[in-house]
C-alpha cells in the first residue's frame, strides 16, 4: 500500500479520482465479485464510447488472474455495456517494478487487450493533463491508456511529460514590459485566486487543467487566468489570452465563469461566461496557422478597470466585476 499512501488516495477510490481528473466518464465497480454482479473495480469511458475496464492492485508480487479480469470484460460485452472493438483492460499497480506482470500479460492470449500503469506514472500523467489546455492533446493522453501497441505505457508518459516541460519553459514573453523599479518575479498566485473564487462562488473547485477548475458535480466551471502587472505608455495593464478551446469547454457547463487575477489575488475580475463572450467580437486576435486566440487586456486607473477593445470600439468599464 506504500505507493497508494504516497499518492494520498485510499485504495478503493484510486480509480474513481484519477479517472475523473483525466476527464473520463466514471462508473464505479464493486471491487469484489458477487453472485449476479461483475466484480470489476471501475470503468473509464470517453464521449465517443471508448471504454477502459480498471483493475487496481497494490502489488504484482503474485500472479494476477488475467482470465478473471478478461471474463469481467466478456460479461460486460455480452450485456451490451461494452463493445469488444472499443474496450480494453488497464491494471493500475502500486509498484514501478512490474516485469513479472508484463511477462505474464505478453505470454497470454489477452496481450493486445491489457495495459499496465504504475501509480507514480499515473500521477505524472495527471500532472501533464492539468498543465495543458489543448483538448486534442488531452485526448491523446487518454488514448495512451488504451493503446493497442504497447503493454506498459510508462515510457510514453515520460515522453509526454518531457515535452510538456519543454513547452512550458519555451513560452514567449508577453507584449507588456514589467513596471520599472520592480524586481521580476514569476506569477505564482493562482492558488490564492482559486481560494477567493471558491468563497465568492460558494463552491469547491477542483483543478481540471492548468487554469480551469470545476466543482465536483460538474455544474460549475471556471477559468482562472493570472497576469503580472505591466507598464506600457505610462499605463498599468494586465495581459491574458483567451482560446476557442477554453470557450468551448466552459460552454458545456450550466454555470461558467471567466476570472482574471490582476497582479495579485487581491484584484480579481469575474465575468459570467455568457456576458464575456458577447465582448469577444470587440477584442483583438492573434491568428497563427490554423489557430487563434483573443487578447484580453485590462487597464487600471485608480479603482477603475477597463477592457481594451479594437480601435473601432470604445473601451468597456468592467470595474463592477472586481471581487
Amino acid at each position: 500500500m506504500t505507493a497508494f499512501r504516497k499518492a494520498g488516495w485510499p485504495y478503493k477510490t484510486l480509480s474513481t479520482k484519477s479517472g475523473r481528473r483525466l476527464a473520463f466518464n466514471i462508473q464505479e465497480g464493486r471491487y469484489h465479485g458477487s453472485h449476479g454482479a461483475v466484480g470489476f473495480d471501475g470503468l473509464w469511458s470517453t464521449e465517443d464510447k471508448r471504454t477502459i475496464l480498471i483493475e487496481v492492485k497494490t502489488t504484482d508480487a503474485y500472479r494476477l488472474s488475467l482470465e478473471t479480469t478478461a471474463n469481467y470484460r466478456k460479461q460486460l460485452i455480452e450485456t451490451e455495456n461494452l463493445s469488444e472493438e472499443t474496450s480494453s483492460i488497464l491494471y493500475i499497480v502500486g509498484r514501478s517494478d512490474t516485469g513479472d506482470l508484463e511477462a505474464q500479460v505478453r505470454g497470454s492470449r489477452h496481450a493486445w487487450d491489457v495495459r499496465i500503469i504504475s501509480v507514480d506514472a499515473l500521477l505524472r500523467l495527471l500532472k501533464v493533463k492539468e498543465e495543458l489546455e489543448d483538448p486534442a492533446t488531452i485526448d491523446r493522453i487518454r488514448d495512451i491508456l488504451a493503446s493497442h501497441e504497447f503493454t506498459r505505457v510508462d515510457g510514453i508518459i515520460d515522453l509526454v511529460f518531457t515535452a510538456a516541460k519543454k513547452k512550458t519553459s519555451s513560452r514567449k514573453k508577453r507584449k507588456f514590459k514589467p513596471v520599472r523599479g520592480k524586481k521580476f518575479t514569476p506569477v505564482n498566485y493562482r492558488d490564492a485566486c482559486v481560494a477567493r473564487l471558491q468563497e465568492h462562488l460558494g463552491e469547491i473547485l477542483v483543478k481540471e487543467t492548468s487554469a480551469v477548475f470545476a466543482n465536483p458535480d460538474k455544474t460549475v466551471d471556471t477559468l482562472c487566468a493570472i497576469s503580472k502587472e505591466h507598464a506600457r505608455h505610462g499605463r498599468i495593464g494586465y495581459w491574458f489570452a483567451f482560446h476557442p478551446s477554453q470557450k468551448e469547454r466552459l460552454s458545456a457547463y450550466p454555470n461558467a465563469f471567466v476570472a482574471f487575477g490582476c497582479g495579485s489575488a487581491d484584484q480579481i475580475l469575474v465575468f459570467p461566461l455568457e456576458q464575456f463572450i458577447k465582448w469577444l467580437p470587440h477584442l483583438g486576435k492573434t491568428e497563427k496557422d490554423n489557430r487563434f486566440y483573443w487578447h484580453v487586456i485590462l487597464h487600471k486607473a485608480g479603482d477603475k478597470f477597463t477592457l481594451e477593445t479594437k480601435a473601432e470600439f470604445e473601451s468597456i468599464d468592467v470595474s463592477q466585476h472586481v471581487i
